[in-house]
């Protein structure tokens, strides 16, 4: 029952995670009135949170010599102290510096996190554990983000924030209170950390993550638009709608970890990537029909989940003597992917492709990620891939 305890303390962390990062675009508008600032400035409170990430994720190395519990408790102080700022920033900056804080401990929360959940999972259960933890942020995207929008559109968008900082708060107390002593890892020294990328192996498992999350993103940062201006959903439609996209991530998170303990986490990975081929052709030519956006809808951001879970528990696996490092680095792969893509539909929609045009966009996309799964596959399948 413990280590069942020691997962559900890493959840909460995931969770608040999950609620900073997404909650944001929910309330941008109320943040860029009250900041009398325009919504593209705005906009970069979301890019300032990925910066963050990206540079906290490589900061973990200078905590190589702590206990992964200690890591996880600063991490944790992180997450609550970078949030409750960002609630009380009396100004733009002050929100801008308080939003890239918080980000820092996003990929470096994970990346420790999944060492903890590997070892405290009984044999033949480590990506089902590591699939526990991310669970935390698929349920953000059910309950935790609808919640603070909600929160946000009663009182004021600052409360958003609290809720953040609150359950960093309850993830701090509950690593302390529920997650066993781990030892440091064996210090490789600071090169030692970056040995790992010197093999073809980490470079795959982030190239699949990259562009198989990618080809989902593409079109799920322009949900919103073609839901209501080209399948004839309501705005007020899609608040129920991004529950139904978030309740995917869920089971998908669920049904890839349990597969990828039975079966070859890469394989189960390349599966995904090679399904999302079919469904994301299959949302773009299928645009004016409501249930049948709908089930793609919710088959797509299955695969979003399902085909990052196994590579954060694979890494492990490759980044000896740098496993933090490289489990943080899925993260930096999942930000840049999610900015990188929303870019690049962006401009085809732009370009007069067509408001739906971003899915279909997203199949080349799949099609990188399914070799590059299925390349690690068959180069490391003796070594568990």
């Amino acid at each position: 029952m413990k280590n069942k305890l020691s997962l559900i303390s890493l959840a909460i962390g995931t969770f608040a995670l999950g609620i900073a990062e997404f909650s944001m675009m929910g309330i941008l508008s109320d943040v860029a009135n009250e900041m009398k600032i325009s919504i593209s400035t705005a906009g970069h409170l979301i890019s300032a949170y990925s910066l963050g990430v990206a540079i906290g994720a490589p900061l973990l190395i200078f905590m190589r010599k702590m206990p992964l519990k200690k890591v996880l408790m600063i991490l944790a102080s992180v997450i609550m102290t970078g949030n409750l700022l960002a609630a009380l920033s009396p100004g733009f900056i002050s929100l801008l510096i308080s939003r890239f804080v918080s980000g820092l401990p996003h990929g470096a929360f994970f990346g420790c996190g999944s060492i903890v959940c590997t070892r405290l999972a009984a044999k033949g259960h480590g990506a089902s554990a590591v699939a526990v933890m991310i669970g935390g942020m698929t349920f953000a995207n059910v309950v935790g983000v609808p919640a603070a929008t909600f929160i946000c559109n009663l009182l004021i968008w600052r409360y958003a924030f609290a809720l953040v900082s609150l359950f960093g708060l309850l993830s701090f107390l509950t690593i302390w209170r529920w997650v066993p002593y781990i030892p440091p890892l064996p210090n490789t020294g600071m090169k030692g950390q970056f040995r790992f990328l010197k093999s073809s192996a980490p470079w795959l498992i982030y190239g699949g993550v990259f562009f198989g999350q990618a080809s989902v993103y593409c079109w799920l940062s322009y949900v919103s638009p073609i839901m209501t201006k080209i399948t004839g959903f309501t705005l007020a439609d899609m608040t129920w709608i991004m529950m139904l996209i978030g309740l995917g991530m869920v089971v998908g998170n669920i049904i890839a970890g349990k597969m990828a303990d039975r079966h070859s986490p890469g394989l189960v990975s390349a599966f995904i990537a090679g399904a999302l081929i079919i469904v994301m052709t299959a949302i773009y030519f299928s645009v004016d029909y409501k249930i049948l956006s709908l089930l793609l809808a919710f088959v797509a951001s299955a695969g979003l989940f399902g085909i990052g879970g196994p590579p954060q528990f694979l890494i492990v696996r490759f980044s000896k003597g740098g496993e933090m490092l490289g489990g943080a680095g899925i993260q930096i792969a999942f930000n840049v992917s999610n900015a990188c893509s929303a870019t690049i539909g962006g401009i085809a929609i732009k370009e007069g492709l067509g408001l739906a045009s971003p899915a279909i966009i997203g199949v080349p996309f799949a099609v990188i990620g399914l070799i590059c799964f299925l390349t690690l596959h068959h180069k490391y399948k003796s070594q568990g891939a």
